[in-house]
């Protein structure tokens, strides 16, 4: 069952399928872990009980999105045997040292805190709680560490030798600390917590616009739309640092990504705002761009010279005509993203930022652009890097497998099947978390004793116990009015 596809094609769509579905669970667990080591940090500060409601709230959807990244993770792993053995043979002397290191230093690090942090309520100290939110907080952050380090590598190698036809690592502060890794470290992190910021604001404006005013609400709006407006433009600022380094290091990626073919020696170089990149005719059809943008934006030069496609040979060329668009989604959102902050924070000002119902739909709408955005970019990075799977060093076509196009064909259709059933049923129960909302819990005095007082499950499937079905009578879930 090749689906007139090669193997080759197969198995870079099965990947891609897999990391695809992966990579939407491990940003939303990071952005939420660190959103509940505030709630919980704000509560022991504080003693608002709103924010240790917000937090037991929120923790049932960081578990299940916790518990779906690291399935789906494990699949990948397995995934560089059975389709890339090929990669893992000669550069595995790089990259399986840095996966093993996020192993023994993030997930063991999450796994020995995630326990105390989700049924620890009651059973440990506040402080012990705290501790354990925190630790399970920057595990998640130096998994993303080590993961983007390795793909960094991968993307701007260095700190290596070839010997044997085998990559040997010769200085792995090089090979960790490599040219792109800074930039793409913090660019992952600020869509992680833009990612959870606009689902957090999404939820919350859910329930804004079914009418709900308590403070559950409004808090939770109020701190996703600060953490918005300072994300944000951080992110604005960090992907144009982040372009710079990649106008260096990977010059046909980013002039796949502009539609530039023709080196602009003699002139300054439009930035493209529509066309569609033909990588046959070498040309970018039916262009629209604005004069003198396009060098001032990559070279921080009016006049700027930028390096066309048609500098590099036509096996070494990015598939323009996908990255073009998916480069130009990612950036479109990230402005209405700025929008959506900046407005909220108009409305702050005039008071008015739980009243405009207009303002609330724009932020449901808004709620899923996160992931819209991170899988825009994660495709235009990858694709930008093709054909090398190893950036200059290793072709993606020599890092394969010896499997036929009907083995992986057949495995792409099964993972299709399972990933829609498995995955799907985990998001579409997530929603109903979310569609139900934060509840009052601390009204009740057994909630609120301290240690011993609280409530906490014994096995981890009951961490999320709420009656997803339930709903009061004026169709409101959860939650006093």
């Amino acid at each position: 069952m090749s689906l007139g596809l090669t193997a080759l094609e197969l198995a870079r769509i099965q990947f891609a399928f897999t990391v695809s579905f992966h990579i939407i669970f491990p940003a939303t667990s990071i952005g939420l872990a660190c959103f509940l080591a505030v709630l919980e940090w704000r509560w022991l500060r504080t003693r608002n009980p709103v924010y240790k409601d917000l937090f037991k709230y929120w923790l049932k959807i960081f578990a299940v999105a916790f518990g779906m990244g690291v399935v789906s993770g494990v699949v990948m792993s397995y995934e560089f045997g059975t389709n890339w053995s090929e990669f893992s043979r000669i550069a595995g002397g790089v990259t399986g040292p840095l996966l093993t290191y996020e192993v023994l230093s993030a997930f063991f690090l999450e796994a020995g805190f995630l326990g105390v942090m989700m049924f620890g309520w009651g059973r440990v100290s506040e402080r012990a709680h705290f501790f354990a939110t925190f630790m399970v907080a920057i595990g998640t952050c130096i998994s993303m560490f080590w993961i983007l380090s390795s793909n960094s590598w991968m993307q701007t190698p260095q700190g290596f030798a070839i010997e044997n036809g085998v990559i040997v690592p010769k200085d792995w502060l090089a090979i960790v600390f490599n040219p792109s890794f800074p930039y793409r470290f913090v660019h992952m992190a600020i869509a992680a917590f833009l990612v959870s910021a606009l689902i957090v604001a999404g939820c919350s404006a859910w329930h804004l616009l079914r009418g709900r005013r308590d403070e559950l609400v409004k808090k939770s709006f109020s701190m996703a739309l600060w953490m918005i407006l300072f994300a944000a433009p951080a992110q604005v600022m960090v992907g144009d640092q982040h372009g710079l380094n990649t106008l260096h290091h990977q010059p046909a990626k980013l002039a796949a990504i502009e539609g530039h073919w023709e080196t602009n020696t003699n002139e300054s170089m439009p930035l493209y705002v529509f066309g569609i990149p033909d990588m046959k005719e070498e040309k970018t059809k039916y262009a629209i761009g604005i004069p003198y943008l396009g060098s001032l934006v990559l070279t921080h030069e009016l006049n700027g010279v930028v390096k066309g496609l048609k500098e590099f040979p036509a096996a070494d060329r990015p598939n323009s005509t996908v990255i073009f668009w998916t480069f130009r989604v990612m950036a479109g959102l990230g402005m209405l993203m700025l929008l959506l902050a900046v407005t909220g924070l108009v409305l702050r000002k005039g008071k008015a930022l739980y009243e405009k119902s207009w303002f609330h739909r724009f932020a449901i709408v808004m709620a899923p652009t996160g992931y819209i955005a991170l899988l825009a970019g994660w495709i235009t990075t990858e694709m930008g890097r093709q054909p090398w799977v190893v950036y200059g060093v290793l072709r993606t076509s020599d890092a394969m497998s010896p499997v036929s196009a009907n083995q992986v064909g057949i495995t792409l259709i099964i993972f299709v099947i399972v990933y829609t059933v498995v995955f799907g049923t985990g998001i579409y129960y997530i929603l109903k978390l979310m569609h139900k909302g934060p509840q009052f819990i601390h009204s009740n005095p057994e909630e609120i004793g301290g240690v011993g007082h609280f409530k906490t499950p014994m096995r981890p499937l009951s961490a999320v116990d709420d009656d997803i079905d339930e709903d009061d009578s004026h169709g409101n879930k959860g939650g006093k009015q």
